[in-house]
């Protein structure tokens, strides 16, 4: 077993470096485009911010600290989800309760607020073992959203801490499976493909949608958002350390088990990015994961751009 978790390791490890490597050609690419904008003339129109649900959708939201998003989404949502039923919304934490209301003091009257609302709100949730909570056993939901995971484990070493988060990722795409709905693999008809860089050797042919406005997700109007399987969303900073999780590699193409007893993961279809606005999210606020800690002056994650990234199960 030693030996196999070496071999993870390694392949991990591997990755982290061709993807540091990739990142330094992303970013002289992103340099020249930038300073030929400034020679063009005028200059392209905004898009609107992308709002990925419908008011129909059943949404599983995962390491919700806080609960600032959810009550986001349910108290004083976009004006496209202002019919979304609050009981359509399963909300969880990984804390137990009183764990949660320690480190976000906060919190309580958030979900105070969100029960009288009708969400259901769940603690002691583990994203990497979602079948063995009992409330969510046999249910399927469209949307299954974890904004910012982070394993909060305090590794000082940046490449045991990128391991640690790795892991992570991977045991929450495994468990999230049977949490949702089946169907086809959607196929939204959108107009910006996201170029992808010349040192990119994905071998698959998926289309990748890059910042796609709301009016052009159809989130408020289509009428196929219940025929197609359902789809898991994860926010990060797209900055190192986290672009090095390399979550979109992890999901499409995950490492081998390193025990006997480790289903290996499934395989998932990237069906879009897009940068998450955290302004159109009305009093969220992104908490760390060891609590008031995060009011610290840490500088990890400055610069560049939330962004999140769409997943369904591929066939």
């Amino acid at each position: 077993m030693g030996q196999k978790k070496k071999a993870l390791k390694a392949t991990l490890q591997s990755q982290q470096v061709r993807l540091k490597k990739k990142q330094k050609a992303v970013q002289a690419a992103e340099a020249a485009e930038v300073k030929g904008k400034r020679k063009g003339k005028g200059k392209a129109p905004p898009l609107r911010p992308t709002i990925p649900f419908t008011p129909t959708d059943k949404i599983l939201l995962i390491g919700e600290g806080n609960f600032s998003f959810a009550h986001a989404l349910v108290i004083d949502p976009p004006p496209s989800l202002e019919h979304l039923p609050p009981s359509n919304i399963v909300a969880t934490a990984y804390d137990s309760e009183q764990e949660c209301y320690d480190k976000y003091p906060e919190a309580r009257s958030i979900v105070d607020k969100l029960r009288e609302r009708g969400v259901e709100v769940l603690f002691g949730v583990d994203a990497t073992r979602l079948e063995k909570c009992g409330p969510l056993k046999a249910r399927r939901f469209d949307r299954v959203v974890w904004n910012f995971p982070h394993a909060g484990k305090g590794i000082t070493d940046q490449d045991r801490n990128i391991l640690s988060n790795q892991m992570l990722i991977l045991g929450f795409l495994r468990s999230v499976v049977n949490c949702l709905v089946e169907g086809p693999v959607p196929t939204p008809d959108l107009p910006r493909k996201r170029k992808k860089p010349v040192d990119d050797d994905d071998d698959d042919d998926e289309v990748v949608i890059d910042n796609a406005s709301d009016e052009d997700m159809g989130a408020s109007t289509s009428s196929t958002a219940h025929c197609t399987r359902g789809k898991v969303l994860i926010t990060l900073r797209n900055v190192p350390p986290y672009s090095i999780w390399d979550v979109p590699r992890l999901a499409k193409t995950p490492p081998k088990p390193t025990s006997l007893g480790t289903p290996p993961n499934p395989n998932y279809k990237l069906l879009q990015s897009f940068v998450f606005h955290r302004n159109i999210w009305k009093g969220y606020e992104h908490r760390m994961t060891k609590g008031e800690r995060a009011h610290g002056q840490g500088t990890t994650g400055e610069g560049g751009e939330d962004r999140t990234w769409v997943f369904c199960l591929k066939d």
